[in-house]
């Protein structure tokens, strides 16, 4: 089954293919205690962009810790459910195994070196990789994706902007040439303008054959690059659909595209009025 590109207005589509990530049944508690993701089940077709939508404290966070290995270092622990990565189990792999594997994650508030260099920023991201034509591959092609960083490849990292710095941390994370890329929140804090240019590189990073999990509270931004979406509410998933699907729906239009409504935005998207009427809503 193909899904429709939720922002554009021709044809394009994603692949049909095997999910490159699958997430099934998931539950990951905090100190043993706090339950933070319940049963969650999302997965992110081989080719497409994904983009998972929730407010702050709803999990998209800590599910791509799991996802990406990180979540015994934030104290967490996985309850139940499954996670695989191309057909193989990561539930047990160490963060850098997995991203020998071909994954890699661009976290949120970017995470950079600030005190080494732009381009000793992006020698680290390719520390798991020992082929070095490769690597010189994956340099000059980052380069070329981002002339700013081209220019400013000697300059101290934690002095750029904001964006510049956003575009550092995705340049890092190309580095280790993934096959599936994990974004963190790559809008939060930036000018519009610069949103529009994120959201650019990561259309032209899918179109380069990476698949993306995108985790976004810009759900035009998220929508607009994606071909299906999840919705995820205090650790459930709420809703899920191809991405022109959801940006027609009225409780997401109110909720987050600020569409239709004053308060929704102080309301939790569970008490949107019809919520509980729609059982295709069903998590």
């Amino acid at each position: 089954m193909e899904a429709t590109r939720g922002g554009d207005d021709g044809a394009v589509r994603a692949p049909a293919e095997a999910p490159i990530l699958q997430v099934s049944n998931l539950a990951v508690a905090y100190n043993e205690s706090v339950l933070a993701l319940r049963a969650v089940s999302l997965s992110v077709p081989a080719g497409a962009v994904v983009a998972l939508l929730g407010a702050n404290g709803a999990g998209k966070t800590t599910l791509l810790r799991a996802v990406s290995g990180l979540l015994g270092v934030h104290g967490g622990t996985v309850r139940q459910g499954a996670i695989t990565f191309d057909g193989e189990p990561i539930d047990q792999a160490a963060p850098a195994a997995i991203v020998k594997r071909g994954m890699a994650q661009v976290m949120e508030g970017r995470r950079i070196f600030g005190e080494l260099s732009v381009e000793e920023n992006l020698r680290a991201g390719a520390f798991t990789r020992r082929d070095r034509s490769g690597v010189r591959d994956a340099y000059d092609r980052v380069m070329e994706m981002f002339p700013v960083l081209a220019e400013r490849r000697r300059s101290q990292a934690g002095l750029m902007s904001g964006g510049e710095q956003q575009m550092l941390a995705i340049g890092r994370a190309l580095m280790a040439a993934p096959r599936l890329l994990l974004l963190d929140e790559p809008s939060l804090g930036l000018a519009p303008l610069v949103v529009q240019q994120i959201g650019e590189v990561i259309a032209e990073i899918n179109r380069g054959g990476v698949s993306v999990l995108l985790v976004e509270q810009n759900a035009n931004m998220a929508l607009g690059l994606a071909h299906h979406g999840y919705v995820l509410e205090t650790g459930r998933i709420a809703k899920s659909g191809t991405a022109a699907d959801l940006r027609a729906d009225s409780d997401i239009q109110e909720y987050y595209l600020g569409a239709g409504g004053g308060d929704g935005a102080r309301r939790s998207f569970r008490d949107l009025k019809g919520y509980r009427r729609r059982t295709r809503w069903s998590a």
